[in-house]
């Protein structure tokens, strides 16, 4: 067993190099990426800006720690809190996602006082052992157990559950605006709405986990703007470097001045910050967020037309933008290994039964068209 089989199952094939929304491996085989890379590329793979400000960085400064100034970290916190959601001005920078949830964690215990945690069943948001204790699925927390407590998990959607359980010994409300690892969810804007006034009359953190449905995927630069929403604090992750390490927390100025001492040493990494910041430029200037509110659409209706046209073996599909999860009625896992080897498109699980599209965000309707067309030879 590789060590890499402690993490990741390892695929039937090996790939080599990236171009946009494809994928080739060490054969020549040229792959679609709906999902290979984990919601990491937004932008598609290698995108020629990112590289550029990779490569010119790297001839600079590769590494000073987070103590002294350096104007590319400093670019990013900028660009950053301009692109935030209402007022979170405040950005901390660190090395993943689960790292980013740590820290919202400890912001929200430090700055009200208290260490109740209200969570949403079904939730994902980390591996490390404070976002372990926020993530629902057995399968990831048993191992590792017992792990911190003060955890209490309600039903995702059930407004009524949440309000219930937020009291004045709260510390914060984790949720996640869509769920992915637990299936693709959206939630509602009343549900986050209520989540909003719950927090706010208890005094707690409201934290929003974008680190997967951030950064444009859903049709907006950060799915809570489309509810009217602006948490206490919001972390996000996954593209926002283009598949380079890299997380952030954001934070409203109570939680940064009520926050104890955190820290960490490769947090705002130059090289990384400049492959963050070339991203988040590119997400702006190239509208993408728009995109994939439009081939999220033109997608999941072509997908529930030919469900219903060739009567395939799908319970559901939903979603929000290029966000997508096909709930099957076969193992996902055995449609996943049809797709890649039969069709070259590729995709992920979301639990046993729901396939889960999180293609770069600038795949275009041609490529919708070929997902559609691989899922029906594949399911039908």
């Amino acid at each position: 067993m590789s060590d890499e089989e402690f993490v990741f199952s390892e695929k039937p094939l090996a790939l080599a190099s990236g171009e946009g929304l494809t994928l080739t491996g060490e054969d020549g085989t040229e792959y679609l990426d709906f999902g290979a890379s984990y919601a990491c590329t937004p932008l598609g793979h290698c995108p020629p800006a990112v590289v550029t400000a990779i490569q010119e960085q790297a001839g600079e400064l590769l590494y000073v720690q987070g103590s002294y100034p350096v104007a590319v970290r400093t670019a990013l916190r900028e660009r950053l809190a301009t692109v935030a959601p209402g007022d979170l001005s405040k950005v901390w920078l660190c090395n993943s996602g689960t790292e980013a949830n740590e820290a919202a964690l400890k912001f929200a215990r430090s700055a009200t006082g208290h260490s109740k945690v209200v969570v949403a069943k079904r939730a994902f948001h980390g591996r490390t052992l404070g976002s372990l204790s926020l993530t629902w699925e057995d399968a990831y927390r048993d191992p590792f157990g017992p792990l911190p407590g003060d955890v209490e998990f309600v039903p995702y959607g059930d407004a009524e559950a949440l309000t219930t359980a937020v009291d004045g010994e709260t510390a914060a409300v984790f949720l996640e605006p869509v769920q992915g690892e637990g299936g693709v969810h959206p939630a509602s804007d009343a549900y986050l709405q209520t989540a909003r006034e719950a927090t706010e009359q208890a005094g707690a953190a409201l934290v929003l986990d974008e680190i997967q449905t951030g950064l444009g995927r859903t049709g907006t630069l950060w799915t809570c703007e489309g509810a009217g929403v602006v948490p206490d604090i919001l972390t996000t992750a996954k593209g926002l470097a283009s598949g380079l390490p890299i997380g952030a927390t954001l934070c409203a100025d109570w939680i940064a001045e009520g926050a104890g001492n955190h820290g960490s040493t490769f947090a705002g990494n130059p090289l990384v910050a400049a492959a963050a910041d070339a991203t988040l430029a590119g997400l702006v200037s190239q509208e993408v967020p728009a995109n994939a509110a439009a081939v999220g659409e033109y997608l999941q209706s072509g997908l529930r037309e030919a469900v219903a046209e060739h009567d395939l073996p799908v319970r559901e599909v939903r979603g929000s933008g290029l966000m997508i999860g096909i709930e099957v009625k076969r193992g996902a896992n055995r449609v996943l290994r049809d797709l890649a080897l039969q069709q070259q498109i590729l995709a992920l699980p979301a639990g046993r039964s729901v396939v889960r599209l999180l293609p770069p965000l600038i795949a275009e309707t041609e490529h919708a068209d070929a997902v559609i067309d691989g899922l029906v030879e594949v399911l039908g």
